[in-house]
């Protein structure tokens, strides 16, 4: 959500943000309709204190045994006045949430300009891609040789975009998960949380996915959304509060399980486990003073890229253009591994910076030490990484001529000193 006080004092730098962004000027009318409302909080202000006045009169004049009934009539007049007054007021700043509830967050001023994902730029890369001397193929061939991934399966019971993995991949999928918990956890920070997979309207907004994105999510018959990421709930814990400035930064990871209904999607990554409606992911928030961070936003992609670092897959980080950037993000740094199968780079992982428009959406403070008052916190989320992804990035550079998978020697130790993965059945 934006500042509407700030918009007031910076019209054309708005309107020139959103142009950033491909967004038609909005300045203008969310000024008009804000004009109307504080129009309105004038009157209420000036007919809260004639009542006040009459009121006092009253009480005067009947103490001296004089007749009121004039000023009792007139404040029964202001009285409902203010009634109308109160109402319209209530209806003006649903209209100013209205306007603003669905414009994206403002890009920052280092974010490159572009229209789509084309226009990203690269960052950096790290490692080699793998060498071969065998052509390489992709998670799905891999993974149905060794009898491990079963697309006809999932479908069976689930339909499309689903799937079911078992043996040692459901073991290294788990595995996975364990080897970031613990490197978030005991290295980096970040505390781990079991939050709900269900959650309210109100949660769902906080962090932009309401009312806008509505149908990219499922919706259960109790009215919770299924969570599209633990962002979410581990956002939300901080929603109303106000926390002290001494206990910032607050870092959150969690394992769950994120459901997307994929409706923007239709045709795209239809093979295999790149884009499913079901998906695990370790999920990393940060809640920061507002001077911290774009520092954060480079400590937190440094996290998730140690991930890959660990499992010793090549990558690179690219920072996303205006035409690529997430509805509630002001910065974005993808991380993009390489998998040999599909020749191809893909996102593995978004670490992005929401500034305080997120924690406006959910009225998320802190009380800063040096002065009186409250302000808006900073919000920031990364994937630190999307499990099933990285399965995926295994399965594709560390695959056999042989159809076997080699463990990478990180993940050894969680998979009780198990080495390779063959089929069912191979010597």
């Amino acid at each position: 959500m934006h500042d509407i006080r700030w918009i007031r004092e910076n019209p054309d730098q708005f309107d020139k943000a959103l142009a950033r962004r491909g967004l038609a000027p909005l300045a203008a009318r969310a000024i008009e309709i804000d004009a109307a409302n504080r129009s309105i909080t004038t009157e209420l202000q000036e007919l809260q204190k004639r009542r006040n006045d009459a009121s006092k009169h009253i009480g005067v004049l009947k103490g001296r045994g004089g007749d009121a009934a004039e000023l009792i009539a007139e404040v029964a007049d202001l009285k409902n006045r203010m009634a109308e007054l109160e109402e319209d007021q209530k209806q003006g700043v649903a209209a100013v949430r209205e306007v603003l509830q669905d414009v994206p967050n403002l890009p920052s001023d280092d974010v490159p300009d572009g229209e789509n994902e084309d226009d990203n730029v690269e960052i950096r890369v790290v490692g080699d891609k793998p060498a071969s001397d065998f052509e390489m193929r992709d998670h799905v061939d891999v993974g149905e040789e060794l009898g491990l991934l079963d697309f006809q399966g999932a479908s069976k019971l689930s339909g499309s975009r689903f799937v079911v993995t078992s043996g040692a991949l459901a073991r290294m999928e788990r595995a996975l998960a364990a080897l970031m918990l613990d490197m978030h956890t005991g290295e980096f920070g970040y505390t781990e949380v079991n939050p709900p997979l269900l959650v309210r309207d109100e949660a769902a907004f906080g962090t932009g996915q309401l009312p806008k994105f509505s149908d990219d999510l499922f919706k259960t018959t109790t009215d919770h959304w299924l969570i599209p990421t633990a962002e979410v709930p581990l956002t939300n814990l901080v929603a109303g509060e106000i926390l002290a400035e001494e206990d910032l930064p607050q870092r959150f990871t969690a394992h769950t399980p994120c459901f997307r209904s994929e409706a923007g999607a239709a045709g795209q990554d239809t093979r295999g486990m790149l884009r499913q409606h079901q998906f695990p992911k370790v999920e990393l928030v940060s809640i920061v003073h507002p001077d911290e961070s774009e520092d954060e936003h480079e400590r937190m992609t440094a996290c998730a890229e140690e991930v890959l670092k660990r499992l010793g897959l090549h990558y690179r980080v690219v920072v996303l253009s205006t035409g690529d950037l997430g509805f509630s993000a002001r910065k974005t740094y993808d991380i993009e591994v390489w998998l040999p199968g599909q020749d191809r780079y893909r996102e593995i992982s978004s670490c992005s910076n929401c500034g305080d428009f997120q924690a406006r959406r959910m009225n998320a403070r802190y009380r800063p030490s040096d002065r009186k008052g409250t302000a808006f916190l900073h919000t920031l989320n990364g994937s630190g990484l999307a499990v099933g992804r990285t399965l995926i990035a295994v399965l594709e550079n560390y695959q056999n001529a042989d159809g076997s998978v080699t463990v990478p020697d990180v993940l050894q130790a969680y998979m009780g000193g198990l080495k390779k993965i063959e089929a069912a059945g191979a010597d």
